[in-house]
């Protein structure tokens, strides 16, 4: 009888409760940005999945990522990372592969291959957006003639003021040489020899009271505070201080810096299945092109560019500010991420030597 007893209040007893899933960690860029993603992508996907989303901030670069990977103690699951940046990550085996057959088709069909743009699909990362470094001005500050060439940037003479420019030589090089009347075509192969890195750290050097940023936030901060009138910065954080924040600014579409930015997934990820389920629902035509109505960033998809509408708040339209637009992308700069995985170290090292 005691043992029949004491098997039924066995059988009385509750279940242990079912083990939630463990959480993502994303390495994003913070800001519009990341709100973005979370309406976007992040909250959609934990109602789909039942799995957290964890967000941690940084503004690029590769350090943190040698050191974890190193000590194999890496904290996220998935890091949005510029293409230049994972090409150069993958090179010196930080990150893990990724096939094109991670990602869904389109919804009518056409495959990976033929709906991403061209280059998508670099062996440890994967396009899932195209942003823009680009110049935004203060309106008020140029009441009469108004900049219309990346050259003006230049022009403290027609356009006085202070610049914001961010401490990197991506698009700084390319539009200091513009500036000089470089053809787009030929920036690179100037780039790549001494004088036309010289030619261009020294119309860098020439700007009067010129400021440097790293975060992504700080040149929409700048304008906004009147501290300058010109400042580079991503077309995403302008476009959220113009339209959610009525900053009197305008940006410069001329020269506009072209980059693919990507998922990857770092070596020793704490839950890489999880990540490429992640990466598979992030990269999809509908969540894309939903990003896109958060946040002016041209999808990689051509069946998510066609679906772009209008911004979800506001009701603008917003394919005319993303960077990929035709009016837009007339006289854009399309990073040119070889020679900047190349070059990265030398070129780097010049220009910071450059400006101590």
């Amino acid at each position: 009888m005691a043992l029949v007893l004491a098997m039924g209040m066995a059988l009385c007893r509750p279940l242990p409760a079912a083990a939630s899933p463990a959480a993502l960690t994303v390495l994003s860029w913070g800001g519009a940005y990341e709100r973005a993603q979370q309406r976007a992508l992040f909250e959609p996907f934990t109602e789909t999945t039942g799995i957290p989303v964890r967000v941690a901030r940084y503004n690029g670069g590769l350090a943190a990522l040698r050191r974890a990977v190193a000590e194999q103690d890496v904290p996220w699951d998935l890091i949005d990372m510029t293409r230049s940046e994972a090409m150069a990550a993958c090179a010196d085996g930080l990150l893990e592969p990724l096939l094109p057959s991670l990602v869904a088709p389109a919804p009518d069909g056409t495959p990976p291959a033929e709906d991403f743009l061209p280059g998508s699909f670099d062996h440890c990362a994967i396009t899932h957006s195209v942003f823009a470094t680009v110049v935004a001005y203060r309106r008020d500050a140029f009441p009469g003639r108004r900049p219309t060439s990346i050259a003006d940037l230049f022009d403290q003479r027609r356009f006085p003021g202070p610049r914001a420019l961010q401490r990197t030589p991506a698009a700084n090089l390319e539009w200091a040489l513009l500036a000089y009347g470089v053809p787009r075509e030929e920036l690179y192969r100037l780039l790549s020899t001494r004088r036309g890195l010289d030619l261009a750290l020294a119309r860098l050097a020439g700007l009067e009271d010129l400021r440097w940023w790293q975060a992504g936030d700080t040149p929409p901060r700048l304008l906004a505070e009147g501290e300058v009138v010109m400042a580079s910065g991503y077309n995403g954080r302008f476009f959220d201080a113009m339209v959610n924040r009525g900053l009197p600014i305008e940006i410069l579409w001329d020269g506009q810096f072209q980059e693919h930015e990507t998922w990857t997934i770092p070596r020793h990820a704490p839950h890489p299945e999880a990540a490429r389920r992640f990466l598979r629902f992030a990269t999809a035509t509908e969540r894309q092109a939903e990003l896109a109505r958060h946040i002016p960033y041209g999808p990689s998809r051509q069946s998510a560019a066609r679906l772009v509408s209008t911004h979800h708040d506001t009701g603008i339209d917003m394919r005319l500010h993303i960077p990929t637009h035709p009016l837009n992308a007339e006289r854009a700069v399309t990073r040119d991420d070889d020679w900047y995985a190349r070059t990265r170290e030398r070129v780097g090292e010049y220009f910071h030597e450059y400006f101590r």
